[in-house]
């Protein structure tokens, strides 16, 4: 993990893309307004469907600013040829806009050199100064390949 990375290696997504996240609106007005700041995320499922599509974007300023201080890595550097295609958001538990902690089970579909893998994972949101934030999460990556936070 190199220092000196600090930009986007994936091109802007065009204004009409559809979100990475599954929902049936077009990225610019479903997860990039979180993205941009305009908007906070309302409840743990929307932080963590943000988070997924910030990992398929490579929007590693999105990513750091939503991880908790306690839990936040110094530097974030994304797997070269790992590419983020499908999220399937399989359970969330508590996470409202009236909770303080919510969990959300998801299983993340990727390729990596042509091949196709998954994450499950259950990860932990907390909430922080009033916004959603993840906090930390347990899964696997499969078939092969390192164990690596993707919400």
């Amino acid at each position: 993990m190199s220092k000196r990375r600090t930009r986007s290696r994936q091109a802007p997504a065009p204004s009409t893309a559809p979100c990475p996240c599954g929902l049936p609106a077009p990225l610019q007005d479903c997860c990039g307004r979180l993205h941009r700041g305009e908007v906070q995320a309302r409840t743990a499922e929307q932080l963590m469907r943000s988070r997924f599509s910030a990992f398929a974007v490579e929007d590693r300023g999105y990513l750091l600013r939503t991880w908790h201080p306690a839990a936040r890595p110094d530097r974030l550097d994304f797997e070269p040829g790992l590419r983020w295609r499908r999220l399937e958001i399989l359970a969330t538990t508590e996470g409202s806009p009236f909770h303080t902690e919510g969990t959300v089970e998801f299983r993340a579909h990727y390729t990596q050199a042509g091949r196709p893998g998954k994450l499950h994972e259950v990860s932990r949101f907390v909430r922080h100064e009033g916004a959603w934030v993840y906090h930390s999460g347990q899964g696997a990556r499969t078939p092969s390949g390192p164990v690596g936070p993707v919400s």
